[in-house]
């Protein structure tokens, strides 16, 4: 399947169930069980109801998975260029091409336009769509809807469940166990070991281990940048909506509609006396990874009651003790959860660090992606090593 269209789909579309699990699962077990109640009693078997009630209520979430899928299949980029190849060029990789290869940066720059302006208009669609299909519903907690499947239904969920750990797992396991085993010899360490040798005996050699320093360093920074940013914009959007909230809002999301390679493509062409400086992949990581940190960290800050600072004050607490003894706590898992998604962008990040990193500066996803692109069994089992030890 290599080189084929085939494995492009089933790779996104093994990156993308999740996001169809967590937006459209996660708000069908928070509906109202009254209302398929009240559908039952008037007299509507199982599928009208699901046909006549349940499938309407779930078309906003519907379609925003299948927007952000589609956003997120438009912007691609080591997917594509891995399994595909240039056969199968998308934008983001002919925005590497001339940028890199070719070294045309007109091209690539309005070949970066296009996407931005193809991107910006699904966002907009996605916002009238959802304000258009949006219908006002109370909301249960997912432990007050919960109910045990009936016995038939434990087929269908146990069938589900296996399916997906099938189609999740499966790969992943097969990458760690082709790590050991390559080449047909039994269990080895050997690729392991060659991530630390110089096999070429070059003096410009950069060591594959040192591609794990370099990405642990620069996520760690990424964290404390993104959430620095992150925070500070989830206080300013959490006061009472006014214009400047109205304006901001929307200004933290545009990260989210540029593709990486073109935020790379962008740093090269604007931040010339920055492109030796290791500061250059943070602060894109940071631009990358913050609108994640503001949308993890803000519904816990909108959340908290005005009323807990209120006693506090009266109880004598001035505003940094009430901050830190009243919301600190509450605010620390998300916070930490914040953190979390911050880190794991920046290891997982590709496109971007491709463009602008140093060669002597590689991170994991690089030096997988210069292992593939050398012939031979050693470099390939270098990859498969390197990614078991990024997963």
């Amino acid at each position: 399947l290599l080189q084929t269209i085939w494995i492009i789909l089933i790779a996104h579309a093994f990156y993308n169930v999740s996001v169809v699990i967590r937006t459209v699962g996660g708000f069908w077990g928070a509906l109202n069980p009254r209302l398929r109640q009240a559908a039952a009693v008037l007299g509507a078997s199982p599928p009208r109801v699901f046909w006549e009630i349940t499938l309407p209520l779930l078309l906003p979430s519907i379609i925003a998975a299948s927007l952000l899928i589609f956003l997120f299949c438009f912007t691609s980029f080591g997917v594509v260029l891995i399994l595909g190849g240039l056969q199968f060029a998308t934008l983001e990789v002919e925005i590497y091409r001339q940028a890199v290869s070719l070294f045309n940066l007109p091209v690539a720059a309005f070949l970066s336009l296009v996407q931005m302006a193809l991107t910006f208009a699904v966002m907009a669609l996605y916002t009238r769509l959802q304000a258009r299909l949006s219908i006002p519903l109370e909301l249960q907690p997912a432990t007050a809807v919960a109910r045990p499947p009936r016995r038939h239904q434990w087929y269908f969920v146990g069938g589900a469940v296996l399916f997906l750990l099938l189609v999740l797992l499966g790969p992943l396991m097969a990458l760690v166990w082709r790590s050991f085993t390559l080449g047909g010899d039994g269990w080895t360490l050997a690729y392991y070991q060659e991530l630390t040798l110089n096999r070429r005996q070059s003096a410009f050699f950069v060591p594959p281990v040192i591609a794990v320093r370099n990405s642990l360093f620069f996520a760690s920074a990424t964290t404390a940048l993104s959430l620095f940013l992150g925070v500070v914009s989830a206080y300013l959007l959490a006061r009472p909506r006014g214009w400047l909230s109205t304006i901001l809002d929307p200004l933290f999301l545009l990260p989210l509609g540029v593709s990486a390679v073109t935020l790379g493509f962008g740093y090269i062409v604007a931040m010339g006396p920055l492109r030796t400086s290791l500061i250059l992949v943070p602060i894109a990581h940071t631009l990358i990874a913050a609108p994640f940190v503001l949308r993890s960290f803000l519904p816990a800050l909108r959340s908290l009651d005005p009323q807990l600072r209120n006693a506090a004050a009266v109880l004598g607490a001035g505003p940094i003790r009430s901050w830190w003894e009243v919301d600190a706590p509450i605010l620390l898992r998300a916070l930490l959860v914040s953190a979390i998604f911050a880190f794991t962008v920046s290891l997982g990040e590709f496109g971007a660090t491709l463009l602008i990193s140093r060669p002597d500066t590689p991170t994991m996803p690089v030096v997988i992606f210069q292992a593939l692109s050398r012939p031979g069994l050693l470099n390939y089992g270098q990859a498969l090593a390197m990614s078991t030890i990024l997963m």
